[in-house]
């Protein structure tokens, strides 16, 4: 039997960045992992393989859709999904690799099977052969989550598929109908929109994104719209059914009262994550749940059980995997004695469609119902140098700062590059700058950054120069 300061529970961007911050504060530190590659659902099936397909389709939906005011002639342009695919699985293998690498580097422990609580400091490894039993002074459950699905609706991998099969397809789907209008979705609609699917996309809210700033929701869908995605916002799906070469999908719309029907070759349901818990043994370690299936946890994310954490899509807060990451350090250096922090109201989400959309800190709509008094300024990409340079006009970004303080509270994105472009904004907001304090800051020209600068200004007495 194995004994370790510290076992953690998933090898996710939190448990991986979790262990090797374990391991440098001089831990002795095991990882367990279900799978037979490390990295989670982010690096596997996630994260990665979408922005890895993301990024084919686009140069794909350039070359034949802009390359020419570019001058560039081309043609014949065909698809090799087999190749796309194929480098989509490169480009995971090699991430995952490096995962390895690293728990290598910093000599943590690594045990492949399901991990299953015996009690509360003994964990039984599993991989379906053998097993083990590790036990551990402390441990961190970051088990991630899994595909959410509607009432009534099977999903069989087939015909009625989730992200994983979406990232994994032979064939690029005819029509494509997707149950959801948040970020999976979306950037999956995107993917396939770009390399000739039709895509309808049904959505039980009146707006896409919905946990966004509602401006950001309007103006993708013009943008998607504009692309050809069919949107049926306010639709409550009734029924999908796998017809066998095709898949049929009822849903209601809420506003008319009427039923509609849509046939694809495929159904994508993207409603969301659920934590994973199953066969985990909270019960034998006395570990317990709250009324959602998430994993209870107090503000150092300590269990009931004060040395068994949880961090992640398995505890409470946004699903993101830098969240995950955020919390699995901080839960290491708390361990240590540390006094670490995160600012939730920091963490950025992000939307990798092209546009990407970003944001960080309060929506309007937020600050307009717990009464704080704003102001906002706001920019479009199309009055900006370099983005015109770029052919890429869609988009703007919104600044919201306290009305009497200057304070920035808000900052919502969309256009190229907003994945990145957030990065700034939550460095200032961490810092708590004004907007005034962006506006000041000399941005190199020309950028794509000079737009969050303009929206600083727009917001700082209507100053915006060039608009």
């Amino acid at each position: 039997m194995s004994e370790f300061d510290v076992v953690v529970i998933g090898s996710g961007p939190g448990g991986y960045v979790c262990a090797i911050r374990c391991a440098q504060l001089g831990m002795k530190t095991a990882i367990i992992e279900r799978y037979p590659t490390l990295g989670g659902t982010c690096l596997n099936v996630g994260c990665i393989p979408s922005k890895a397909l993301l990024d084919s389709s686009e140069k794909y939906h350039e070359t034949v859709s802009t390359f020419d005011v570019h001058g560039i002639k081309v043609s014949k342009v065909e698809i090799d999904f087999k190749q796309m695919v194929k480098r989509v699985d490169d480009v995971v293998s090699q991430t995952c690799d490096g995962v390895k690498f690293l728990m290598n580097k910093n000599k943590i422990e690594i045990f492949h099977g399901h991990g299953t609580f015996k009690d509360d400091h003994t964990l039984t490894v599993s991989d379906g052969k053998s097993s083990t039993e590790v036990k551990g002074k402390k441990f961190v459950i970051a088990t991630g989550s899994k595909p959410s699905s509607l009432p009534g609706i099977e999903i069989d991998k087939e015909r009625v598929i989730t992200s994983t099969e979406a990232l994994k397809l032979s064939e690029i789907p005819k029509h494509l109908i997707v149950i959801g209008g948040g970020v999976i979705g979306l950037e999956l609609s995107s993917v396939y929109k770009r390399l000739g699917s039709k895509v309808s996309v049904l959505e039980y809210a009146d707006s896409i994104i919905g946990m966004m700033d509602k401006d950001m929701g309007k103006n993708l869908q013009k943008v998607l719209k504009k692309d050809g995605v069919e949107f049926y916002t306010s639709h409550q799906v009734t029924e999908v059914k796998n017809t066998g070469k095709e898949v049929s999908v009822k849903a209601k719309d809420l506003k008319k009262d009427k039923e509609i029907e849509l046939k694809g070759d495929y159904c994508l349901v993207a409603v969301g994550r659920r934590p994973y818990t199953d066969n985990l043994g909270l019960e034998a370690a006395g570990v317990e749940l709250d009324d959602r299936g998430r994993v209870n946890t107090n503000e150092h994310l300590q269990t009931n059980k004060s040395h068994i954490y949880a961090i992640g899509d398995v505890v409470k807060g946004m699903m993101l995997a830098h969240k995950a990451e955020e919390e699995g350090t901080l839960v290491a250096e708390l361990m240590a004695g540390q006094k670490p922090h995160i600012d939730y109201n920091l963490i950025p989400g992000v939307v990798y469609t092209w546009p990407e959309v970003a944001s960080v800190g309060q929506t309007e709509e937020q600050l307009k119902n717990d009464k704080v008094p704003y102001k906002k300024g706001s920019f479009p990409f199309k009055a900006l140098g370099r983005a015109r340079a770029s052919n890429e006009s869609d988009g703007l970004i919104k600044v919201l700062a306290h009305k009497e303080t200057d304070e920035i509270l808000g900052v919502h994105m969309i256009g190229p590059r907003c994945a990145d472009l957030i990065g700034e904004a939550v460095l200032a907001m961490e810092f708590r700058a004004s907007a005034e304090d962006v506006a000041r800051i000399s941005h190199a020209h020309p950028t794509y950054t000079e737009a969050f600068k303009e929206a600083c200004l727009a917001a700082t007495e209507d100053r915006a120069i060039h608009m």
